[in-house]
């Protein structure tokens, strides 16, 4: 049950003001809502073309389903009174493929692990070679446009649909696999105290050059922190992150 359900307090010595407090709070999750369904939808129509390009790189390449599905760990906010909570679920989040079909997955768990636990060493056998960025670089599972793809993050176009259905938002720490979270520590599920996002904090400042505690306390900043008009900033510092490709691999 404690894994299931996330419990967030407001802290308010005056009942009335606490119930102002998760007023507030709803509107914001409101107008954060509506947000992303008009954004998401604008932009879903915006890259279509992009996305029937990077379809068809994909089926040239490697023949075979275009969409990679995979479930992910999310978590969608409840009511109860004057409070809040933020329950655990899982979704089929969506990408486009940039490994070749049925590879294996047990590489990729096996670094989630050293990631975790900061082990370097075990991190650079897996790699093959000591590498800045925390994340499987030299991974032979990719397909030829995969990286590129995933550089500029083509790959994760379709997630705009996860967006449009409400299993995501277009701001929030990114989506988690559910053995990663099994992996975490207690402190890190505080990361899952809010929708999974499309970008993040994270993601426009320290990508994936920092240890997984950092990134994961970048996630719990944006939740204690978040705003509209920190979305908004985020949202505005997104498209450079992207072009830059500064930390992305």
């Amino acid at each position: 049950m404690q894994n299931d359900i996330l419990l967030i307090s407001i802290q308010k010595s005056d009942p009335n003001a606490l119930g102002v407090a998760a007023n507030d709070r709803a509107v914001y999750y409101a107008v954060k809502r509506t947000m992303d369904i008009a954004i998401a939808f604008i932009l879903l129509v915006l890259f279509s073309p992009v996305m029937l390009i990077v379809a068809a790189l994909i089926f040239v390449y490697s023949p075979g389903p275009v969409f990679f599905v995979q479930e992910r760990v999310g978590a969608k906010r409840q009511g109860y009174g004057q409070y809040s909570y933020w329950k655990k679920y899982n979704f089929r989040c969506y990408k486009f493929r940039t490994m070749k079909i049925n590879a294996d997955p047990s590489i990729h768990q096996a670094y989630v692990k050293a990631l975790i636990e900061n082990n370097l060493e075990q991190m650079t056998a897996l790699q093959g070679a000591p590498t800045q960025p925390r994340k499987l670089v030299n991974d032979s599972r990719i397909i030829r446009p995969g990286k590129l793809l995933r550089k500029l993050s083509l790959d994760e176009l379709p997630q705009l649909w996860n967006v449009l259905v409400g299993d995501m938002s277009l701001i929030g720490p990114r989506p988690a696999i559910p053995y990663e979270v099994d992996m975490y520590q207690p402190w890190h599920l505080r990361r899952l105290e809010a929708k999974p996002g499309l970008s993040g904090l994270q993601q426009v400042t320290a990508r994936c050059v920092v240890d997984f505690d950092t990134q994961v306390q970048l996630d719990i900043d944006y939740v204690e922190k978040q705003s509209l008009w920190l979305d908004l900033i985020i949202m505005l510092r997104t498209p450079l992150a992207v072009f830059s490709t500064s930390g992305a691999y």
